[in-house]
């Protein structure tokens, strides 16, 4: 697929199905790109929807099946959304650092492809006084799914979950206590973390779809 050069094109792109439940389209939508008009569309097709449909197959897909509805709160950015967000002081980290993140059509210096979704989960949100604050799920992610790495925010416990081919498997958090919940090194990385989502509902997936 080329990039596209038309409203009909990029529609099109919209309509490509990323895996059972999600499409490009959710992941487009950017408050810099709308309020700014800047396009924000992919230089890279084909690049970008590899990496999308990892992120979706193997973290949002199982997410979704046992929590419910995810709320996707930012998702792809292109060079030019991204370098604009990061040289405004509007929370983008700079291009480089985004590779293989929040710019899902760029490699990364190793060469690495990724993609970066922020979400939130209104099962988590709703429940927070009840199942021990954001490390919970937290843990339940590093238990459960193969994530490169997380970042918590306050706002509605959003937290950015990352696919890349070499998962550092760090989470980190703005959220108090702040900072590094776990990272390789860090004698909590391995073993079970089960007590910490004691409440939460069995690990549900949904069958991979044949695209």
């Amino acid at each position: 697929m080329k990039k596209p050069g038309s409203m009909k094109g990029l529609e099109d792109l919209g309509r490509v199905r990323l895996s059972r439940n999600f499409f490009f389209r959710e992941f487009l939508h950017s408050e810099i790109a709308d309020f700014y008009r800047i396009p924000n569309i992919p230089d890279d097709p084909e690049l970008a929807i590899e990496a999308g449909r990892r992120l979706c197959e193997e973290l949002l897909e199982p997410l979704e099946a046992t929590f419910g509805r995810l709320v996707i709160r930012s998702g792809y950015r292109n060079r030019a959304v991204n370098g604009f967000g990061n040289a405004s002081g509007l929370n983008c980290s700079t291009n480089a650092a985004s590779a293989a993140d929040h710019i899902w059509d760029m490699r990364d210096a190793d060469g690495c492809i990724g993609a970066t979704a922020c979400i939130v989960i209104p099962w988590v949100w709703d429940r927070r006084g009840d199942i021990g604050g954001w490390q919970s799920i937290a843990w339940w992610i590093h238990d459960h799914l193969p994530y490169a790495s997380l970042c918590f925010f306050p706002k509605l416990w959003a937290f950015n979950i990352q696919w890349h081919e070499r998962p550092a498997r760090r989470i980190m958090s703005f959220v108090e206590p702040r900072g590094v919940l776990t990272k390789s090194g860090m004698a909590n990385q391995a073993g079970s973390h089960a007590d910490a989502y004691a409440a939460f509902p069995d690990f549900r997936t949904v069958p991979k779809l044949t695209l």
